[in-house]
């Protein structure tokens, strides 16, 4: 079924406020959430609400969080999550970043005692939106990631993006996973029925699999590379810089020390880094928006490998994905109606897809 934004987003919205969420969490969680949606970010809109609705029965959420900074300085900055659903205090950062760096032309903002924050692209967007340079990531406590020559998961999927204001062209916007692929498209796969592609994922017996039940059971992703005579050492490198800047800079917690170190502890203390950086600190006003115009038309423009299929820059998928689920709506699995529906009923709240 296709589902118009503006009801999904009165759907997931009543689910929070039967929930007990407070209005500016529940204002930055529903319209995150619908962004990555209408981006296709399917993996990271509303088929994360089971979820969250597990994490909140769990006690590992704050329905009436003070998100709150800590630390500051012109440049820099430190939230406090307080066990917020994670789209409240990342939103509260990205938009601290942004206008501090309108302000000093670079600035960078982390946030510690969170949870998951959706789609990492939608933060690095704003920042192109506002007419700058942004950058986004996050840890994950669910580990995923199998450093090369490892036998255990030892990071999540730990996404980075990063966007850019371009001038006659839109936004440069990549977001990815460190992992191969983020373990949201394992889950999607199961919601759809269908294998997985060939070398995303490890079995419970370390061979390569394409089961998507067994590849969620044994969340044991490859890193970007998937093997070591592919680099896969590039993106074990990756995932350890994200889990760097997300976890140990601004106190957050390295999910395999967790147990060890906080003994006890329900929480799990997410942590997520922003950077925004203008350009007209470093270029004339106009001069960086047009090279990056003649490079993004220079890749559209260079040669086919298949005349029929367009050399795409990053971010051209997604523009297309939010033209058409703007006009025929967010499609959901039946599978996933059917669990919203549920959540809707267990907290009272009207069912309205």
């Amino acid at each position: 079924m296709n589902v118009p934004a503006p009801q999904l987003s009165e759907q997931i919205d009543a689910i929070f406020a039967a929930w007990g969420m407070s209005e500016p969490a529940r204002e930055a969680c529903v319209r995150l959430m619908i962004a990555a949606d209408l981006r296709g970010i399917d993996s990271h809109g509303v088929m994360m609400l089971p979820l969250y609705d597990e994490l909140r029965r769990d006690g590992r959420l704050k329905m009436d969080p003070n998100v709150k900074v800590v630390r500051e300085s012109p440049v820099t900055a430190l939230v406090d999550g307080d066990m917020s659903l994670g789209h409240y205090p990342a939103d509260t950062a990205m938009k601290l970043a942004i206008r501090k760096a309108r302000g000093s032309g670079l600035a960078a903002v982390a946030v510690r005692n969170s949870n998951h924050f959706g789609a990492a692209g939608v933060y690095a967007m704003q920042a192109a939106s506002a007419g700058l340079i942004g950058i986004a990531m996050t840890n994950v406590w669910n580990l995923a990631i199998v450093p090369t020559r490892a036998a255990q998961a030892m990071f999540g999927t730990n996404p980075i993006a990063f966007a850019a204001p371009a001038g006659e062209q839109p936004p440069f916007c990549l977001d990815m996973a460190t992992s191969t692929v983020a373990i949201g498209k394992i889950k999607l796969a199961i919601l759809r029925g269908k294998p997985l592609p060939r070398g995303w994922a490890h079995g419970p017996d370390g061979r390569i699999t394409d089961d998507a039940d067994a590849a969620l059971a044994a969340r044991l992703l490859t890193p970007i590379g998937g093997t070591p005579e592919l680099s896969s050492h590039k993106g074990y490198g990756l995932a350890a810089m994200v889990e760097i800047l997300c976890a140990m800079l601004p106190g957050a917690w390295y999910a395999p020390t967790r147990e060890r170190r906080h003994p006890g502890e329900k929480r799990y203390n997410v942590g997520h880094f922003f950077l925004a950086m203008d350009p007209h600190a470093f270029r004339a006003e106009g001069e960086f928006e047009d090279d990056l115009d003649d490079m993004i038309g220079a890749l559209r423009s260079a040669t086919r490998l298949d005349p029929a299929q367009p050399v795409l820059v990053h971010g051209d998928p997604e523009r297309a994905e939010m033209e058409r689920r703007g006009r025929e709506g967010v499609p959901l699995p039946d599978a996933l109606a059917a669990k919203i529906r549920s959540i809707a009923a267990d907290c009272g709240a009207p069912a309205l897809i």
